[in-house]
């Protein structure tokens, strides 16, 4: 690979990197604080993630479908195009978390019986959405800044933001969880104020970032203006994101249905997979989210030569990150069973649901490098949907229902199945790619 490139991509995804795995570690924090608690704190917050879960398909669907527009016209130098665009995302972000807020606050019980049918575990959890509610609405919000800061070159800016929230989130996770310091010891409710507050940490960071002169602009004045071509456009390459974000994300939380109704000790282990999981992807999402931004930007500028022989380079890369990216999973298993108070059942589902995994995350990273980054990069995003629903709707969700309820097979047969749509729809992906309908120029010079 040309060290130029290397050099390139690497400055960009290092800082989305290191934002995902903060990110990430709040799970991890919590797991390990609820984990010193017991088992059922540990499922029952866990299960209550799956609510803020399935809203960040919408906000994260949003902010891709942004993020596809922003790259091509950062790429041609429009900063008025940006600006026009910003707002529309921004305003379907606070319809969806504003509704999910009013349900967290009003129904939460209802909210979590969705994805677990264990009495002890809905009752734990409603608590927890119910305290939590309001980051929903301040994540919508912020999650636009974030986008657009990192869209603009300032990755840094953008991870270092995250971070702050992230580290303040973690700290005052133990002080309420625990009741460090004279404050009450709130327990998994302790957990949802401290994410209350970090979240609108993060949102006051990002208001104050882009305040200053050479930032991009939220410009609330237009949050209700029509953006004529523009948004038109927007919508066009937004909603394919979107969908394929629900297709997957919903699909995944049949997962958790699944594993959630196996019994608590299957329960727990699949909540510290999932965790595990998100930890480990975070180069991956980094890559995916880098190769968008730099092969947007070339296509924004119709450089397709270059734009080409980039991709096919960074999708090797991908293929390298996606197995060392499963061996250090494997690797990490016995500091695991170390570190977390779980059953001796649960150990065991444990140990073999992260080799299943890992090997899982291998086909992730490499289709993550390709669909969010490769195609996202030239607005070919539809392809994503329809890969989604075959391999997840098609293969993996109904096999996992049937086997865990039909057929009544082990427990580590059917978490298999359900891991298997990623190289499922692998074949597929490879011959979208070399057909090269995402190598296009989709900016407008007049709007």
């Amino acid at each position: 690979m040309d060290k130029k490139l290397l050099k390139t991509i690497l400055a960009l995804i290092m800082p989305i990197t290191i934002q995902n795995f903060m990110l990430s570690l709040v799970s991890v924090s919590d797991a390990f604080m609820l984990g010193l608690l017991d088992q059922n704190s540990l499922s029952a917050v866990s299960f209550a993630g799956q609510i803020q879960f399935v809203l960040s398909l919408f906000i994260s669907g949003i902010a891709f479908g942004l993020g596809i527009m922003m790259a091509q016209y950062y790429g041609k130098g429009d900063k008025k195009a940006l600006e026009k665009i910003i707002p529309v995302s921004l305003r379907i972000n606070l319809i969806f978390s504003f509704f999910f807020t009013i349900a967290a606050l009003f129904i939460p019980d209802k909210l979590m019986a969705i994805f677990t049918n264990e009495a002890v575990l809905i009752e734990m959890g409603k608590d927890y959405v119910r305290a939590v509610a309001l980051s929903y609405l301040f994540c919508g919000i912020s999650q636009i800044y974030l986008i657009a800061l990192k869209n603009t070159g300032r990755q840094k800016t953008s991870s270092l933001i995250s971070s702050l929230a992230v580290i303040f989130n973690i700290v005052f996770d133990a002080i309420l969880i625990f009741g460090l310091f004279g404050f009450p010891k709130l327990g998994i409710v302790g957990a949802a104020v401290a994410t209350v507050m970090a979240r609108l940490l993060e949102l006051i960071l990002c208001f104050i970032e882009t305040s200053k002169k050479d930032s991009i602009k939220v410009r609330w004045s237009l949050l209700f203006k029509s953006a004529g071509q523009l948004e038109k456009d927007f919508w066009f390459y937004a909603w394919p994101v979107l969908l394929a974000s629900l297709v997957w994300g919903i699909a995944f939380s049949m997962y958790s249905v699944i594993m959630g109704r196996l019994g608590t000790d299957v329960a727990a282990a699949y909540s510290i997979v999932s965790i595990m999981k998100q930890l480990f992807t975070c180069a991956g999402k980094g890559l995916g989210n880098g190769i968008a931004i730099y092969v947007g930007g070339l296509l924004g500028r119709s450089m397709f030569d270059e734009a080409r022989e980039d991709a096919k380079n960074l999708t090797i890369m991908s293929i390298i990150l996606g197995v060392i990216t499963s061996l250090a999973m494997i690797i990490s298993i016995p500091f695991v069973l170390r570190v977390i108070s779980i059953s001796e059942a649960s150990k065991f589902y444990l140990k073999y649901m992260v080799i299943i995994c890992a090997i899982n995350t291998a086909g992730m990273t490499v289709n993550m490098a390709v669909l969010d980054g490769v195609f996202g990069a030239g607005g070919d995003s539809r392809f994503d949907m329809y890969g989604n629903i075959g391999a997840m709707w098609c293969f993996s969700v109904p096999l996992g229902f049937i086997s865990a309820f039909i057929l009544k097979w082990p427990v580590l047969i059917v978490y298999c199945l359900v891991c298997l749509d990623e190289f499922v729809k692998m074949p597929a992906v490879y011959r979208r790619y070399h057909k090269y309908i995402w190598l296009r120029n989709i900016t407008r010079d007049e709007y």
